[in-house]
């Protein structure tokens, strides 16, 4: 990783001194079971290209990508030793990685319950984590968006991966003079939506197991429990193939402080909120423990930037939303989106450690 620069600091008189980056030594990844090629780039890679070896622990519900991977770079050549996979469920195989003293660097994606358990283990040893964990991620359209650009997105942003998506934008924020026609147009392209066999190639594919689907179904049951209005929902194709499908489905309005618009539901459920103002859009927006990524819809350059820059995430699109954004954008969040980045240089700097060499030379 040859474009890894440290700096020359000015000091006192008759001394030089730089900065460089050096290895960890040994970095464990937790890599879960939504994205697993991806994200093992994004961390393994980095982790590699900074001289570190690396431990893979594989979601158990997503094993295969990570241990194909292992038997390429062997193929390829990589050193004994550099890339290693352990297998294993989260409680015993992911816990020891967590806990062991020999890890020098944690990367974990996941849930934020599990985040604050790698990070409680990795402290007895004093490793540093990065935890790229949940979202309950806004969209916030007012009145002046170009409603024709934005469409594609309020509708791709909640159901991309089957909305199994820690950046997945499950809140529409949408200004009270426009709520109708923005609802209308999203319930119109959700009801068009195709749930089924991922063979299928179409719109959300099966959700990844038993424990999800349940829970997802639950999130369902307590909107029409509670009266929302359940604007549009998608329809099912192949239903007797098997899997494990729900429908994509947009409710609202919902009020912004209800557990739909609150948690985390990790499936194709989106939420439409109303809100009055900038100041209240603002608010809502940052009115969830989490903080990942956002997007805000305006033509309005001033508004653009005044309200991403009050937006509490650690990424904001202006007219887009990229769920995951490039590997060129530095990932992350705060709160209980977890802290620390993936993606972009702040990935390579992560994945080293910072010394300082200060030279007397007089």
């Amino acid at each position: 990783a040859d474009k890894v620069h440290g700096e020359t600091i000015p000091y006192m008189d008759g001394y030089m001194v730089a900065t460089l980056y050096e290895p960890h030594g040994v970095t464990g990844h937790i890599i879960p079971w939504n994205y697993p090629m991806q994200i093992i780039g994004r961390s393994v890679g980095a982790a590699l290209a900074m001289g570190n070896a690396v431990v893979i622990k594989p979601a158990e519900d997503a094993s295969q990508t990570s241990l194909v991977l292992a038997e390429l770079a062997q193929e390829a050549g990589f050193p004994a030793g550099a890339i290693n996979v352990v297998t294993g469920l989260g409680a015993e195989a992911g816990a020891a990685l967590s806990a062991h003293p020999g890890i020098d660097y944690i990367s974990f994606t996941g849930s934020t319950r599990t985040g604050a358990l790698v990070q409680k283990a990795a402290a007895d040893h004093v490793a540093p984590v990065a935890l790229e964990l949940g979202g309950k991620s806004p969209q916030i359209v007012f009145a002046d968006a170009d409603l024709d650009a934005a469409l594609p997105f309020l509708v791709r942003g909640g159901i991309q991966n089957t909305g199994q998506t820690c950046s997945s934008g499950s809140r529409l924020l949408i200004e009270d003079s426009i709520f109708d026609e923005v609802t209308a147009q999203v319930g119109a392209a959700y009801r068009e939506l195709k749930a089924g066999p991922a063979t299928d190639d179409l719109d959300c594919g099966p959700i990844i197991n038993r424990a999800q689907f349940d829970k997802i179904n639950a999130y369902l049951e307590l909107a029409r429990a509670d009266g929302l209005d359940i604007i549009a929902e998608g329809e099912i194709v192949n239903a007797d193939s098997g899997g494990l499908y729900v429908k994509p489905t947009l409710i609202g309005p919902v009020d912004p402080d209800h557990r739909l618009a609150q948690e985390e539901i990790f499936g194709p459920v989106v939420v439409a909120i109303r809100f009055k103002d900038e100041a209240e859009a603002v608010r809502i927006a940052n009115g969830t423990p989490y903080g990942l990524i956002g997007s805000v819809w305006t033509r309005d350059g001033a508004r653009q930037l005044r309200v991403a820059r009050q937006m509490r995430a650690g990424q904001v699109f202006i007219n887009n939303y990229g769920a995951g954004g490039g590997v060129e954008l530095p990932f992350g969040g705060v709160g209980l989106s977890g802290h620390g980045r993936e993606k972009g240089f702040a990935a390579l700097q992560h994945f080293g450690v910072l010394k300082t060499l200060a030279i007397k030379h007089d």
